[in-house]
């Protein structure tokens, strides 16, 4: 039985500057607020759960302006710097 490989296609490459400046800020508030902004930030992705996310500055209704598998493809994106 022979499996064909499922591609995955990302809707909009466009809104990866918007995708960095939202993980910037909601990163910025996380440290301002005195949480350890990795480990909150990583929660949310694993989880869905926005209350991993603070609500200040907006931060946690910015943060679910992105869906999550577009925040993984931007930090994989920068990891590998691609």
């Amino acid at each position: 039985m022979e499996r064909n490989t499922i591609l995955f296609n990302s809707p909009d490459k466009g809104d990866q500057q918007t995708t960095e400046a939202i993980l910037r800020s909601v990163y910025g508030a996380l440290e301002e607020k005195g949480y350890n902004a990795i480990d909150q930030m990583v929660g949310y992705i694993l989880s869905g759960d926005p209350s991993y996310i603070t609500g200040h500055n907006n931060a946690r209704n910015l943060i679910r302006k992105i869906e999550r598998d577009d925040l993984v493809e931007e930090l994989l994106r920068a990891f590998l710097k691609k």
